[in-house]
């Protein structure tokens, strides 16, 4: 749930980008033993990671000199989000992410709060539910720790763009239909597994359905002119101010993963935010030309 301030702040680009707009399968659970023997305090994946092949993305918004679409290369994506088990093996081998030790500059006071201690999950976050109420930093952090990274914006926007059987799962009755009675639906008090996520066309699984995620370059949403020059600095990883330009007024939960984005601050959580990582495919992978 958000907070009183970031739903004014979220309710507030709501408002500005439709302005903007109207102008213009099973998961396998290893037990806590397992998921600690991974190497080197790595946190343990237990899924593998699926290729998502290059496409282009469309910026929701953007300045009028910006580019119209963004060329996204081929990528690994985890099928998953990260799990509350996965995340407590993060903070067992790096213990400066505990929630009594991470540094306030990096997590503020929603980090991890719906766990029951620094080592225990606790009743209302099971196991294999996705794991929330992380900072930009701690999630960048785990993917960091884990030898990889926090998918790009536009990584995420062409991964979560494919339907269950198509490319396009806008396109897709059933898919709409399950992405809009998500958006309708209240967070839950306790998130269901990611077991029960549907993979869409590529294998990845609950893009849509289980959380809002992280991405690694989130604060570039809405960007106003005066932040532009700072979004290299983490402590300056903010967005706001409305879109210049829409390219597409009919894609009602784009604009709300736009407004979501540009409400948060890197260090906030929320109990709907989570993330999954990615990782570049090795020269030897990449499809050719």
């Amino acid at each position: 749930m958000l907070t009183a301030v970031q739903f004014r702040r979220f309710t507030d680009n709501v408002s500005r980008t439709l302005r903007a707009a109207a102008l213009a399968g099973v998961f396998f659970f290893p037990i806590l033993a397992q998921a600690m023997s991974a190497s080197a305090g790595q946190p343990p994946r237990d899924v593998a990671p699926v290729l998502i092949p290059a496409g282009v993305y469309r910026p929701l918004s953007r300045a009028t000199t910006d580019p119209e679409t963004v060329a996204v290369a081929a990528f690994r994506l985890d099928a998953l989000p990260v799990t509350n088990a996965q995340f407590l093996a993060f903070v067992t081998t790096h213990p400066q992410w505990r929630r009594s030790r991470v540094s306030p500059l990096f997590a503020d006071e929603t980090y991890l709060r719906n766990w029951a201690g620094d080592l225990d999950p606790g009743p209302a976050s099971p196991p294999d539910s996705p794991v929330v109420n992380v900072s930009w930093f701690a999630a960048r952090a785990y993917a960091r720790a884990a030898g990889l990274r926090l998918p790009t914006l536009a990584e995420w926007e062409v991964a979560a763009a494919a339907g269950y059987t198509t490319p396009i799962g806008r396109a897709e009755p059933d898919f709409v239909q399950d992405l809009l009675a998500w958006l309708a639906r209240p967070v839950p008090a306790v998130l269901p597994s990611v077991a029960t996520a549907k993979p869409n066309l590529h294998g990845a699984c609950g893009l849509h359905g289980l959380v809002w995620e992280w991405v690694d370059d989130f604060n570039t949403a809405m960007v106003v002119g005066e932040s532009r020059a700072d979004a290299a600095r983490d402590q300056n990883a903010f967005c706001g101010g409305a879109a210049a330009g829409v390219s597409d007024t009919s894609d009602y939960a784009a604009f709300m993963r736009q407004a979501l984005r540009s409400s948060l601050k890197a260090k906030q959580g929320t109990t709907s935010l989570g993330f999954r990582c990615a990782e570049d495919l090795p020269s030897t992978d990449l499809p050719s030309p």
